[in-house]
């Protein structure tokens, strides 16, 4: 009797588990992260962030608005917030600015927008809705994004909103690195300074799905420190960082100049349409395709039927999904 109870409560675990409907699914960045060096504050401030944009996501979807609005809720909270390499905390390039990139996609008709290298924008994700809103276009950059984005009334700031002193800090701890990378006889010189001291992708991003059964996903981001000549990654790249159609959304952080190689995002889209694989199944392939070639971070995705996956190929991933219920799970380490 005590068996049968026993497997009967199991079942009904593993029945409430297989039942959970996801509905928004987001992520602050992948890298290096142990708990043994995070200290508590620090990780209850990352830990409430990430509670909070899946919050503002949450009330959109249940307000019955789009699953476009809910993405653009969830990234503005991160945005906002100096925390996470993107807006607010943005890393610094090699001349000491603050250049971001952002990206959304609506999965119902594969309308896309996004901008890169841009400066002023307070909200990269929000010029990026606008773009694929209110323009003719997929990808705007630099001066002209800008433009843009004051014509179509969203908020501009002085370039000085974006310094903060961490980010500061680590540009010169990356500089002194690099400096010492091209002595002769130095090791590792295939891997810029950035990735031999500070493996850490503070890129965020957002999946989320609809009342109406619609998937958006967007990321933003402020790239990577100590970045030269211009350089733009993965997350403003529909197919790379960013990918939604009817069956799924996906949103990456990491190495991007990997994810732009492998089509990350439209991968991970085209192994669940076409071979029929899972939601994590998809994103684990696409994954350990990244890491094979040299290249790490993480990608959240979320389907159709509110299956999610949140796989990473590093110490840690700032992860959070929350369900149709409000049910919210938040993790950061393995």
């Amino acid at each position: 009797m005590k068996k049968v109870t026993l497997l009967f409560v199991c079942y009904l675990s593993l029945l409430s588990h297989a039942q959970k409907r996801y509905i928004v699914v987001i992520h602050g960045g992948a890298g290096t992260l142990l708990k043994k060096d995070m200290p508590p504050e620090l990780e209850r401030q990352y830990k409430e962030k990430l509670k909070e944009a899946l919050y503002k996501a949450y009330e959109k979807v249940q307000q019955g608005q789009t699953a476009i609005e809910a993405v653009e809720a969830a990234i503005v909270v991160m945005e906002n917030s100096p925390l996470f390499n993107a807006g607010k905390g943005a890393v610094f390039t090699s001349e000491g600015r603050n250049e971001l990139d952002a990206s959304i996609m609506y999965g119902k008709d594969r309308t896309a927008g996004a901008v890169a290298g841009v400066t002023t924008i307070k909200n990269p994700i929000k010029a990026a809705v606008a773009v694929m809103q209110k323009s003719e276009h997929v990808i705007l950059i630099g001066k002209g994004a800008e433009y843009f984005a004051k014509a179509q009334g969203l908020e501009i700031v002085n370039p000085k909103y974006f310094w903060t002193q961490h980010r500061w800090d680590a540009l010169q701890k990356v500089k002194k690195a690099e400096l010492k990378a091209n002595q002769p006889n130095a090791v590792n010189q295939r891997y810029p300074a950035y990735y031999l001291t500070d493996k850490k992708f503070g890129t965020v991003g957002c999946v989320a799905l609809d009342k109406d059964g619609n998937l958006a996903a967007g990321t933003s981001t402020g790239g990577m420190t100590n970045k030269k000549y211009g350089r733009v990654g993965d997350s403003p790249i529909i197919g790379a960082g960013t990918y939604a159609d009817k069956n799924i959304g996906i949103s990456g952080t990491g190495w991007g100049e990997f994810y732009i190689r492998t089509s990350a995002a439209r991968t991970v889209s085209a192994k669940y349409e076409y071979q029929n694989k899972d939601v994590k199944t998809a994103t684990q392939e696409v994954m350990s395709e990244i890491e094979n070639m040299g290249g790490d971070g993480g990608i959240i995705a979320l389907d159709k039927n509110g299956n999610m996956a949140m796989s990473f190929n590093t110490e840690g991933m700032y992860r959070g999904a929350i369900t149709s219920n409000g049910e919210i799970e938040v993790e950061i380490y393995k």
